[in-house]
């Protein structure tokens, strides 16, 4: 069967200024960050649908029936901003639905929902990202710290396995690639709430993978990058990147019992 995901964010424009002597020019470029994950998820039993995030500002769904087109929802590297300042908010002082409670709702009642890390995430560059405190952060297995929350290592780390038994670890034996970088996060006390991957002690043991559920729903807290540049080029073709994401989308996907 089908499952049906939808990828929010990983997208951004960036523009430059080059000096050559005398003279000087402008480009922008548009990026996008998450293609190891399309390459990896292309014919498997998952159908991405990619909204990069200056879509997502006025596309992301307003109601209940848009969110229930599917069965899994990923915010990557996206702001908090994003969902609840649209044109006709930001220009037009005009009222529209909060999203943020929206997506709290829908997962209330079953959907499955996953934030990435990456400087748009939890609480991001400069605290920037704004999560801390909303709607959706409360469906998460982690809260999010008030300010700042990246942990570069530009030695690299690699990730350790709490649980190799739980089935997103399924098939993932042996070490992992190294990774650059992760969001800090807090675990939330519950029963729930499982920590499944983490980073080594020498690097302060944050979580890495993290699940736990909301009302009918699942969700899940992956705190690092899902490309470059805290994945390394080898993460991202390790034959283990994609089982890792399938695995992790098959256990949000299904249902309680």
């Amino acid at each position: 069967m089908t499952k049906k995901i939808l990828l929010v964010g990983e997208s951004w424009v960036s523009s430059a200024t080059h000096y050559k002597g005398f003279d000087q020019f402008g480009s922008v470029t548009f990026h996008l960050g998450a293609e190891p994950l399309v390459k990896a998820l292309a014919g498997s039993a998952f159908e991405l649908t990619y909204m990069p995030a200056h879509e997502a500002v006025e596309k992301f769904p307003f109601e209940m029936t848009g969110l229930d087109a599917y069965d899994a929802i990923i915010l990557s590297d996206i702001g908090a901003n994003s969902l609840l300042l649209p044109p006709d908010v930001w220009l037009h002082s005009r009222t529209v639905p909060n999203r943020l409670k929206l997506l709290k709702a829908w997962v209330e009642k079953g959907g499955g929902l996953l934030m990435v890390g990456g400087y748009f995430s939890f609480q991001g560059i400069d605290g920037k990202a704004r999560w801390r405190r909303t709607p959706v952060e409360d469906t998460l297995p982690v809260t999010c710290l008030p300010y700042d929350d990246r942990v570069e290592i530009p030695e690299g780390t690699v990730a350790e396995v709490v649980k190799p038994e739980h089935p997103t670890m399924r098939g993932l034996e042996g070490a992992w690639p190294v990774l650059l970088g992760v969001n800090e996060v807090e675990v939330r006390d519950r029963a729930d709430v499982e920590i499944v991957a983490r980073l080594p002690d020498d690097q302060g043991g944050h979580p890495l993978l993290v699940l736990g559920t909301h009302g009918t729903g699942r969700t899940a807290a992956w705190t690092s990058d899902i490309g470059p540049h805290w994945l390394s080029p080898a993460f991202c073709e390790w034959e283990g990147y994609g089982r890792l994401w399938k695995n992790i989308l098959g256990w949000l996907t299904e249902k309680q019992a």
